[in-house]
């Protein structure tokens, strides 16, 4: 079996058309190895959200191949899609988007609700005590800091056992000290579970905590880092915005 969790080949993704068309993704290629933490940036517009939303299967590229553990993505139905989605893939967004009248326990339970399946509430628990919160299963988002909100939106994902787990700007709405929190969190994740963890963001402190780097640029790869410092990730973005359009 590959120990690949999702494999991109020649994706292109274009906006519009005629003289107003814009080019998301011009040919992207890329692995992202299974129990391992990819951090995606780029300059604005470099399409980095799109990557993202493609390999999760939330859009559909132009052309080119998605394979998610083995599935290959571009050629399901839509309702096969949506029932992919739902069972094998988790999303963590920079809003919590948590369902203010119903408790921690009962928002962790949703997913499981929706796909028609009955939530164990030791399942829950135990989603809730990976993210540190066993002891806020009755509490309300109101009665929850913002960080401990990301984290019962993160058990939420995490409820379903899902194949990977993508992030958009999961720390963008939080504090610096809460960020880095969650992203412990994920990281912890990643090195003890084997959970697989794609998440694009601006933050070269949060990109220092995944395995790998990927840059994007007007739509193509522009290179990787391995294992970064901040510091070589923050030079790296420097470099990318300086270099005109």
């Amino acid at each position: 079996m590959s120990n690949d969790a999702v494999v991109l080949t020649s994706v292109t993704k274009t906006y519009g058309a005629g003289d107003h068309a814009v080019t998301a993704l011009g040919g992207v290629s890329l692995t992202l190895p299974a129990g391992t933490f990819t951090a995606i940036m780029g300059p604005s517009g470099s399409g980095k959200s799109t990557l993202l939303q493609c390999a999760a299967g939330l859009d559909r590229p132009d052309s080119g191949s998605v394979v998610l553990g083995g599935t290959e993505l571009t050629g399901l139905s839509e309702t096969a899609l949506t029932l992919l989605r739902r069972d094998r893939i988790g999303f963590v967004f920079q809003q919590f988007n948590l369902l203010p009248m119903l408790t921690a326990e009962q928002n962790v339970m949703l997913p499981l609700r929706l796909a028609g399946r009955k939530p164990a509430r030791e399942a829950v628990r135990e989603a809730l005590g990976r993210v540190g919160l066993a002891d806020r299963a009755h509490h309300r988002p109101s009665e929850m800091s913002g960080g401990q909100q990301q984290r019962v939106a993160l058990a939420r994902a995490l409820i379903t056992r899902p194949d990977v787990l993508f992030g958009d700007e999961p720390t963008g709405a939080l504090d610096s000290s809460t960020g880095r929190e969650v992203l412990g969190l994920l990281r912890s994740l990643v090195d003890r579970a084997g959970q697989t963890v794609v998440m694009v963001t601006h933050d070269p402190v949060a990109a220092s905590f995944a395995d790998r780097v990927v840059f994007l640029a007007d739509g193509r790869l522009s290179g990787e880092l391995v294992r970064p410092t901040a510091q070589e990730i923050a030079e790296r973005m420097t470099m990318l915005e300086e270099i005109p359009c």
